[in-house]
């Protein structure tokens, strides 16, 4: 699975979605630390990857509009710390295939999820 994690996240999160074997970068380590959401969406959308961040923006379609993604994942989990996400964002990866995110903003909390077709 590949994923990209937004600016928010620490190197700790990716190292331990490293060793659960997922293919990880983070906007720091690609030169879009400081890019516009819609830089970062388009970035994940060309290198196919599953964007994971906790930005409540990347779930207004009017403003980042996109015909195609490979999956939008917006935790809102609390408190937002390294544990408490990983926790929660660790086994739901390793319940689900990447090909079903395609085209979904998926809104996981702690107790629930909520899927969201974002193309037609």
């Amino acid at each position: 699975m590949r994923l990209f994690l937004d600016q928010m996240f620490k190197v700790d999160l990716l190292e331990r979605l490293r060793a659960e074997g997922f293919d990880v970068l983070r906007t720091v380590d690609t030169g879009y630390s400081r890019a516009s959401d819609d830089e970062i969406l388009r970035f994940a959308v060309d290198q196919k990857r599953t964007l994971i961040t906790l930005d409540e923006h990347f779930g207004n379609w009017v403003v980042l509009q996109l015909s195609y993604h490979s999956g939008v994942i917006r935790l809102k989990v609390h408190p937002p710390l390294t544990e408490t996400i990983a926790g929660r964002l660790i086994p739901f990866l390793q319940h689900n295939e990447q090909s079903s995110f395609l085209n979904h903003l998926i809104i996981l909390e702690t107790n629930r999820e909520r899927w969201i077709r974002t193309v037609p």
